[in-house]
């Protein structure tokens, strides 16, 4: 019991710290970014937007699941997760909405502007599923991104998020 105190009193001292408010605060400012991008490429957004670091788009005006756009974004080094909204007829299994968050972006340095970019390669993979030539270079981009801002020096990973 006395680690899980010892823990929370580290917590809580870094999250006093003026760097992590700073952290927090961009955390907040790439979801908005995040959010304005999809909505400017025609996605639903649950709520309108986003008041926190995650987001829930609702895929039932695409026709599309929450598995399939999952499955579809990994394949390009997008991670999200299939998520169910409100009121959602398909099954926990294959839901109506993708969840997204920006802490691990947030975290790699990415910023605002890279925020519309991400949301841009989300529609264009999402939009172009069929065309394999589009979602290769959708594919290319994600890596070079995420070349630009590796999670540790010497690592070059080939996802977002």
């Amino acid at each position: 019991m006395m680690h899980v105190i010892a823990a929370k009193a580290v917590a809580f001292q870094e999250a006093l710290q003026p760097d992590f408010r700073a952290y927090q605060q961009q955390v907040l400012a790439n979801a908005k970014a995040l959010a304005a991008g999809l909505l400017e490429h025609g996605f639903s957004l649950l709520t309108g937007g986003t008041d926190s670091h995650l987001l829930l788009v609702d895929l039932s005006p695409t026709g599309l699941s929450g598995k399939k756009v999952e499955t579809l974004l990994d394949e390009v080094g997008i991670t999200v997760n299939k998520n169910m909204i409100p009121f959602d007829e398909k099954s926990p299994f294959v839901t109506s909405g993708i969840r997204l968050g920006t802490p691990a972006l947030t975290t790699r340095g990415f910023d605002e502007a890279d925020m519309g970019r991400i949301a841009g390669l989300i529609a264009r993979a999402v939009h172009q599923r069929k065309d394999e030539a589009a979602l290769s270079l959708v594919r290319e981009e994600v890596r070079e991104l995420s070349r630009s801002r590796p999670l540790y020096q010497g690592m070059s990973p080939s996802h977002l998020f």
